[in-house]
């Protein structure tokens, strides 16, 4: 579970780790930048927001885990900032399975494109662990389990067709606060809880 601490203030961020919690996820670098300074240093940082490749520089060298990989441009844009840092960056690629417009990844094609292209073997400072997707922001609960269930079987496709069952390959990040119940019947190995952890939030 990564207890996703966007607009909440340090102070509830320190109580929920006070309280065990150690993966938190933050959508905007700059709000992770100026919260990673003031708080643990054991925290592991996820990046769960859409992320420009003019930001990455700023985040490899300690994010754990970045969600929202939603095109090769941005792959190359990590794999390349990670090399000058002599590190390996663990990633989930994000895959658009919701019928709305504001959503960001790859379409299950484009994803089937890169995986097959030459360019993904180059990739030798980057860690593909899985896939990521969100569902419809919808009360139509019957849509949402639709999408899950077609992540979960593009997850098992890819996994069997391009990573051989590869043991680090094995995330399958889907569900959030108002639908994680549905993700995690799905197949949902990793969700991402906000509102749930510290209430309402006051800021959007």
């Amino acid at each position: 579970m990564i207890a996703v601490s966007k607009t909440y203030p340090v102070s509830d961020i320190r109580e929920v780790y006070n309280a065990g919690i150690r993966d938190f996820g933050e959508n905007r670098v700059q709000e992770l930048l100026d919260k990673k300074d003031r708080l643990p240093a054991d925290i592991r940082w996820h990046l769960i927001g859409h992320l420009q490749t003019n930001k990455v520089k700023f985040i490899v060298p300690f994010i754990h885990l970045i969600h929202s990989v939603d095109s090769e441009r941005l792959v190359l844009e990590i794999n390349r900032q990670a090399e000058k840092c002599g590190k390996i960056v663990d990633v989930l690629l994000q895959v658009y399975i919701a019928e709305e417009e504001t959503k960001f990844g790859f379409s299950p094609e484009e994803l089937v494109a890169f995986l097959d292209s030459a360019q993904r073997t180059k990739l030798a400072n980057i860690r593909i662990r899985g896939l990521m997707g969100m569902a419809s922001f919808t009360d139509n609960m019957d849509q949402v389990r639709k999408e899950f269930c077609m992540l979960k079987a593009l997850y098992d496709r890819v996994s069997g067709e391009y990573f051989e069952g590869r043991a680090d390959f094995n995330i399958l990040s889907m569900g959030m606060s108002g639908d994680y119940e549905i993700a995690l019947e799905e197949g949902s190995n990793m969700i991402r809880v906000g509102s749930l952890i510290f209430g309402k939030r006051a800021i959007l």
